[in-house]
């Protein structure tokens, strides 16, 4: 090899080198702190229904020192929504429940419903980055956590746990009709009991998973919820421009990483992209932590159509 090859090599390894260590002081130190809002319009609600503003949090994954997000999540409450949804994964650390409900702030003073993941359950522990690509590797846990200490935090100042039960309530004049699932990444998902349809009468039949797992997805659509709510992925976390998101850390496909979607024929899906990170993995790229303000609006009114079969008119919008 000539010098001058050797020289091309070296510059190149080092500029190569010099590129990633930007990457990744940027994913750590920069986006993984750049929290932002993100605002969905999604018509779920019964025809004639007044709007609904929900806000959907996810996956704070908290350890007690991080300040920037506890003061960022305090100021979501100035958004002054009809309805918080917290789909699991707050703690990170065993003395994180204060920060977490300190961090919540007057959010809890509103209507809230919830369900909690793994990292409400577990520590999060150090993890061989690749084993996200398979989907069926040996999961480990940490130390349990603090859950019941959040649970009753939650609880007392009036959020609703939807852990396996179904209730139903009202909020801004909308009828909601909800249920939710514990978490089916740790395969503790029960959907038998809370299984069966909806009231009919109520304006928003709405399903709440921490992990989005198709299995759960098809029970929620089968019996003829409009809405679920799931976090869980991170939005992929670490993604590429043009490309997306790598992996999901479940079975869902990387088209429905974060954001809306619909599943099956009726129901639409939400996922949050999270607001932290595990501590073992403080890093985003191309993928800002968020809240996401979904304004829910009255979906079109679907057409009456007759039953040939059974000379019998009805409108699916009523039921379903």
């Amino acid at each position: 090899m000539s010098a001058i090859s050797s020289t091309v090599l070296k510059r190149t390894a080092a500029g190569t080198a010099g590129a990633a260590a930007l990457g990744i002081g940027y994913a750590s130190l920069v986006e993984r702190n750049a929290f932002t809002l993100r605002e969905e319009t999604l018509p779920v609600l019964e025809p004639g229904t007044s709007t609904l503003r929900v806000l959907h949090v996810s996956d704070l994954h908290m350890t007690p020192g991080q300040r920037l997000k506890q003061n960022w999540l305090r100021e979501l409450d100035r958004l002054e929504p009809d309805l918080v949804i917290n789909t699991g994964d707050n703690l990170s650390h065993q003395k994180a429940v204060p920060a977490v409900v300190q961090s919540m702030g007057g959010l809890l003073a509103r209507p809230g419903l919830f369900v909690f993941g793994s990292n409400d359950y577990f520590a999060p522990i150090p993890k061989n980055p690749l084993k996200y690509f398979k989907k069926d590797h040996k999961r480990t846990h940490g130390d349990p956590l603090p859950w019941r200490d959040l649970r009753a935090a939650f609880t007392e100042r009036g959020w609703l746990d939807i852990t396996h039960v179904r209730r139903e309530l009202e909020v801004a004049g909308v009828r909601i009709a909800t249920a939710g699932v514990d978490d089916p990444h740790l395969q503790r998902d029960r959907y038998d009991t809370i299984a069966g349809v909806p009231n009919p009468l109520a304006h928003l039949r709405l399903g709440l998973t921490h992990s989005p797992e198709p299995r759960v997805l098809d029970q929620f659509a089968d019996d003829g919820y409009d809405l679920v709510l799931a976090g869980h992925t991170h939005g992929g976390q670490l993604c590429l421009p043009f490309y997306g998101a790598l992996v999901t850390n479940c079975n869902i496909d990387r088209s429905r990483v974060k954001g809306p979607s619909k599943w099956g024929e009726h129901m639409q899906l939400h996922v949050s992209a999270g607001i932290g990170t595990s501590p073992w993995a403080p890093a985003r790229f191309c993928c800002r932590p968020e809240a996401t303000l979904l304004t829910l609006v009255p979906a079109p009114r679907r057409e009456p159509h007759t039953d040939a079969d059974h000379g019998v008119s009805h409108s699916e919008a009523v039921v379903r």
